[in-house]
């Protein structure tokens, strides 16, 4: 049984698709999928959790960090050289 998706509205009024099955483990909760359409075709980025915000950014290195509560997810390859 395929998990529906929860349609939330962007601060730009555009409407995206949060995905609560899947998910990348934050510092202060969760960070969740977020799709351009229900159908999971494209992703568009990630859901806070924490806060419910979309106003997240990613680096190159994986990171993602919430620009409104910094709830925030270490980089793939993390090490103290990277801090």
């Amino acid at each position: 049984m395929a998990v529906e998706l929860d349609p939330i509205e962007t601060d730009a009024g555009e409407t995206v698709y949060v995905d609560r099955a899947e998910a990348e483990r934050g510092s202060k909760g969760p960070f969740f999928l977020v799709y351009v359409t229900p159908d999971r075709t494209e992703r568009w980025g990630f859901y806070c959790g924490n806060c419910g915000s979309t106003d997240n950014a990613m680096d190159t290195m994986g990171r993602i960090e919430c620009n409104v509560c910094g709830n925030l997810r270490k980089p793939d390859e993390w090490d103290a050289a990277h801090e």
